[in-house]
């Protein structure tokens, strides 16, 4: 029975290499994780494995948005536009505590991007090609309006402004929360799992890898009868295990994003806006704190290895001093930060901006399936494309009948409450439930919004609390060690919590305790102790590297 407990490694491992899988994943981003619901939904036979954690690249450094791809009207992909709207409704009702919506302002400046006329046909088109419900449709401000809804707004040149919907996620906790739902329905997932080699069946055809465990240092073999590149970042590198790569290849786009205390830059509506150089930045308020985001600039390095330039934090500062000059901040207010890359498809002669975000499939000539580019809205209609191309070569080789994609009606784990429209009545209902085991409003909440359906899971942990730990805190560990296959410290503070970026003084104050705890769960070595404390205090030094 597939496991997502770090506390049953070994057993994963075993499981993985003791069959032939009808089709194996490489990448545990929100692509692969993806595929790996879909495909275990469709009645497959699934194997995953990730060299670091569960969203570690691309899928826990986003500007944490499922958006609709207002963007794409400038460029005219009007195909693209329609597609993620509609996406984005259906990722929002699949997992609703991880996915909020939220109003976005658009001011519309003279000499800037978008006039009143372009705004206002802009988000029409954008509504009726989203096919946005009728409440959450645009409306249009004028001058004095757009100074109430956000007061911190540039007012020289001030024409007005639009307001329309976009979604506000956590990207690492939706990667996380789609890869538990792909384990309940029968797949294999491992982390710090490294694709190092290809098997090949008699033709010349690839039926495996040779992956590396990465905390036992150790190599296995995983059979399948289809394997799918989805690396993000690094698909490239998995190509080159094949051998000489040919054709398509990626370039990687930084992104980098810097958050403030509300103290410091008291936002109190998102707002996209305007930069000096003609792109388009968010400001976005989220627990107490701002973050804005992101620059767009070609990397060339390990993603894995990135550090945030001064020049990055110049060009977000010099946008926020453009668009909200009464926002007197400077670099030692920056309380974290944070940067990832996007990995685009290469056109000759474009700069990053202007290169499509559209996923691309292709396969190799020895089988290996590779998809690439994409964006994290699109996620489960991604999946979907490359499962029905790749089933109509994988079917013959089945006795089993293959279902269709129904990925558009399964709750992602944490999504049981009846859709959006109980989300409300199901927060009030589980809020009380934290307060009744002692914890304040605020703290329940949290919970209730944090793990949605398996909120009651991780209260009942409370309770065994023996550590200097707040009990809230440790249930959140104790879970997330259990539940989400959390192995190294930094996989609780940035991607089961994100505490690195909203709450960075939680981490300093309980870092020690924490690695106390998860070396006791998990019976670290000494070695290996050391090993995750250096890495944790790596990461707290990126994140904090502007103070």
């Amino acid at each position: 029975m597939s496991s997502a407990s770090s506390l049953q490694r070994k057993q994963t491992i075993q499981e993985l290499q003791s069959k032939e899988y009808d089709l194996l994943v490489v990448g545990g981003g929100i692509t692969g994780c993806g595929i790996a619901l879909d495909a275990s939904a469709r009645g497959l036979s699934v194997a995953l494995v990730e060299m670091q954690d569960f969203a570690a690249g691309t899928s826990s450094r986003s500007t944490k948005l499922v958006h609709g791809g207002l963007r794409y009207l400038k460029q005219f992909e009007i195909k693209e536009v329609a597609e993620l709207g509609k996406e984005r409704a259906i990722v929002y009702e699949n997992g609703p505590h991880v996915t909020t919506p939220v109003w976005m302002l658009l001011p519309f400046h003279k000499g800037g991007t978008f006039g009143k006329l372009s705004t206002n046909v802009g988000l029409r088109v954008y509504d009726f090609l989203a096919g946005v419900k009728r409440s959450e449709r645009r409306y249009m401000l004028n001058a004095i309006q757009t100074r109430g809804k956000e007061p911190l707004v540039k007012t020289q040149g001030l024409l007005g402004g639009g307001v329309y919907v976009e979604y506000r996620t956590d990207d690492a906790r939706l990667t996380i929360e789609v890869a538990k739902a792909a384990i309940t329905k029968g797949a294999t997932l491992l982390n710090y799992a490294k694709a190092s080699q290809f098997v090949y069946d008699d033709s010349q055809k690839i039926n495996g890898i040779v992956a590396q465990d990465l905390v036992a240092d150790e190599s296995f073999t995983i059979r399948a009868k289809t394997v799918i590149n989805a690396a993000g970042p690094w698909v490239d590198e998995v190509r080159k295990i094949e051998g000489q790569q040919q054709g398509k290849h990626l370039i990687l786009s930084k992104g980098v994003h810097i958050v403030f205390d509300e103290s410091k830059f008291p936002l109190r509506q998102a707002v996209y806006f305007d930069t000096p150089d003609g792109r388009m930045v968010f400001a976005i308020p989220r627990d107490g704190k701002t973050y804005v985001g992101t620059t767009d600039t070609f990397y060339k390095g390990d993603p894995r290895d990135m550090d945030i330039e001064q020049s990055d934090r110049d060009y977000l500062m010099d946008a926020i001093h453009y668009m909200f000059p009464k926002v007197q901040v400077t670099d030692t207010d920056i309380e974290s930060s944070w940067a990832g890359v996007r990995p685009l498809i290469h056109e000759d002669g474009k700069n990053p901006s202007e290169i499509s975000r559209k996923d691309e499939v292709w396969t190799s000539p020895g089988g290996l399936v590779t998809i690439a580019g994409g964006k994290l809205t699109g996620y489960r209609k991604m999946a979907e494309t490359v499962l029905d191309m790749v089933i109509k070569d994988l079917a013959p080789k089945l006795n089993k009948p293959i279902a269709s994609c129904d990925t558009k009606k399964i709750a992602i784990s944490g999504g049981d409450i009846g859709g959006s429209r109980n989300l409300k009545a199901f927060l009030y209902k589980q809020t009380k439930k934290g307060v009744e085991l002692g914890l304040t409003e605020q703290q329940a909440t949290y919970m209730a919004q944090h793990y949605g359906s398996n909120a009651d899971t991780v209260l009942a942990l409370m309770q065994m609390n023996d550590t200097a730990l707040p009990a809230w805190l440790y249930a959140q560990l104790r879970y997330s060690i259990e539940h989400e296959m959390v192995t190294h410290p930094n996989d609780f503070m940035i991607r089961r919590t994100g505490y690195m970026f909203f709450n960075i003084a939680l981490v300093q104050q309980y870092k020690a305790e924490i690695l106390k705890e998860m070396a006791k769960q998990l019976s670290w070595t000494e070695e290996q102790h050391k090993e995750y404390e250096v890495e944790l205090e790596q990461e707290i030094t990126r994140a904090t590297t502007a103070k």
